[in-house]
This record gives structure tokens, C-alpha cells and sequence, in this order.
């Protein structure tokens, strides 16, 4: 009889092989959707303003904001980034998007502030106030404010999850640059993004729905 390669294994050993299986499995699932948010998203993301495509909104994606209504420094960004588009007339409108969960915290009214300080017109800024995240964000300026085309304008490791999801939503989306800073714990901000390009994709492929949707509000 001849003799078997493999000896017999018990319980414990093909539980840990299943899960050594698995896990490389979903690391393979997560490099292969990381991959595609990428070539889905380069050819739209943008760092030359004079080769940026006009659009009608220029969405300012929230980010943390401190006492008083200061913005942080990467929030800043973005904010500059869009007035830089707005003198620069690649976009018309403002749409801010950002958390108001809570009574004391308000990215959006923090947006709406420092861009008022800056000299934008006020009827050149629409209030999103329940941009909890990036999907939101885009699903809402598509369904609720009817945004016809759109710049992102947000930093370099998230351009490419901003810009895939409007892009499957079926939205005429743009990415800009707004890294103007190099940012503290920045390696953080990137290593997160690749487990949010699975949820993105996720979201997308279930079609799920805005924590709040609410009532059509068109920007023109």
C-alpha cells in the first residue's frame, strides 16, 4: 500500500487552513478593488487647473473642525482649493457637505463660514448637512441637489474613492488636487482609504441608500 503524502488532519488543522484560505482570499479581494477604484478614477483626477473640464459645482467634501468653527488644516485645503475654482471659472457653485449629527458640531455651517470670510456670495453656497461620508455625499449631490457636473476637490489619497464613486453613480465627476500641506499622520488617512474603497465598492454593487436622503433641492 503505498504510503499517503499528506497525514491525516485533524479538526483544528483544517480550521486553521480554511482560515488562512480565507484570509488570503479577502486580501486578494481587497487589492483586486483597490486596483479598480484606481483605473476607474485616473483619468478624471486632476493636478493642472488650465486642463480641469468646467463643471457646475465644486463639492467640498467634510473633514474635522474644532472649536469655533476652525477649520482643520485639511479641511482648509479644500475649502481653498474650491475658491481657487471659482476665480478661476471652472465652477459656478459651492456645494458643502459635511456632519451635523451632532448639536455642537457642524462641518457644513463651518464651510459656509469660512467661505463667506473669503468673499463668496451666499447664494453661490449650498448646504448639504448630512454628508456623513464620501457615498453620501455624492449620492445626494446627484439625487437631492440634481448636480449636473461636479469637482471634487479634496486631498490626493481620497481623489480616487471620491471620484469612483460618482463615476458609478452614473455623474459627470472631476477630482482636484487640494494638497497643500503636508499632514500629520497622513499614512493613516491612506491606509484607511483601502479598506473604504471595499465599502465603497459594496455600497454601490448593493445600491445602498443615504443615511438621509430627503427632499429634491436642484442648485439652479
Amino acid at each position: 500500500m503505498a504510503k499517503k503524502i499528506f497525514p491525516k488532519l485533524n479538526f483544528w488543522q483544517k480550521g486553521i487552513i480554511f482560515l488562512d484560505v480565507m484570509a488570503i482570499t479577502l486580501l486578494i479581494a481587497v487589492i483586486l478593488i483597490n486596483l479598480n477604484v484606481a483605473s476607474i478614477s485616473q483619468t478624471y483626477i486632476f493636478t493642472d487647473l488650465k486642463k480641469l473640464p468646467n463643471s457646475q459645482t465644486v463639492l467640498v467634501l467634510g473633514a474635522s473642525v474644532y472649536r469655533n468653527q476652525i477649520l482643520s488644516d485639511m479641511l482648509r485645503d479644500r475649502a481653498d482649493t474650491a475658491i481657487e475654482l471659482y476665480q478661476a471659472d471652472k465652477v459656478k457653485n459651492f456645494l458643502v457637505s459635511g456632519d451635523n449629527r451632532q448639536k455642537n458640531y457642524n462641518e457644513t455651517a463651518a464651510m459656509q463660514k469660512y467661505l463667506l470670510e473669503q468673499g463668496i456670495p451666499r447664494d453661490k453656497i449650498f448646504l448639504d448637512y448630512a454628508g456623513f461620508d464620501t457615498y453620501d455625499s455624492l449620492y445626494r449631490a446627484r439625487d437631492v441637489f440634481q448636480a449636473q457636473s461636479v469637482v471634487v476637490a479634496t486631498q490626493n489619497f481620497h481623489l480616487p474613492r471620491a471620484v469612483y464613486i460618482g463615476r458609478q453613480l452614473g455623474m459627470e465627476v472631476y477630482g482636484f488636487s487640494a494638497d497643500k500641506h503636508t499632514y500629520r499622520n497622513v499614512w493613516l488617512n491612506i491606509a484607511r482609504e483601502k479598506l473604504a474603497n471595499v465599502k465603497a465598492w459594496l455600497d454601490l454593487n448593493i445600491n445602498a441608500m443615504p443615511q438621509f436622503l430627503g427632499q429634491v433641492a436642484p442648485i439652479n
